[in-house]
């Protein structure tokens, strides 16, 4: 009978959790439930954390890193309605705007790698470092007017480049 309700236990311990939670935490966790139900008939309400750390021989902070563990042993499916809020993943989040921005990124970084680098470094300076065509200019030390001509001829280029 021993053997058969460890192997009970054991298969409940790995097996039932929703996410991997240590073994320490599992059998602090059951502890502390344990002790909640002894102490809750004892004191007539539920017990505080420390007392539960003091019950368990525990610290304060390991019975609240078992607490939140046992959380991990059931998951809440995503189409779950929450109260009048809605569904939990619209309670979750969002998708993220930087993932467009990544693959915009990616993109114009092809096209800045098929310019010559003096019109590279123009479409540089004026698109992400914000100068305009008279600093670009003087920094280059070319006309304002050449300025002009090479970055609309390098993003021609890079239009007809990227463009399916």
């Amino acid at each position: 009978m021993p053997t058969i309700l460890g192997e009970i236990k054991r298969h409940f311990r790995d097996r039932a959790w929703s996410v991997r939670v240590s073994r320490g935490i599992q059998e602090r966790n059951a502890k502390i439930g344990r002790e909640v139900d002894r102490l809750s008939s004892r004191l007539g309400r539920s017990p505080t954390v420390e007392e539960l750390a003091e019950a368990t021989e525990s610290t304060v902070e390991q019975v609240l890193e078992a607490l939140q563990g046992a959380q991990a042993y059931t998951t809440v499916p995503l189409e779950q309605t929450v109260g009048e809020d809605g569904e939990v993943l619209d309670w979750l989040g969002g998708e993220d705007p930087g993932y467009d921005q990544a693959e915009e990124r990616l993109v114009l970084a092809r096209g800045l790698e098929i310019l010559p680098a003096r019109e590279r470094q123009i479409v540089t300076l004026r698109f992400f470092e914000g100068l305009t065509q008279r600093e670009i200019a003087e920094r280059v030390g070319v006309s304002q007017m050449h300025v002009s001509r090479l970055l609309r001829r390098a993003i021609a280029r890079m239009q007809g480049e990227l463009t399916p």
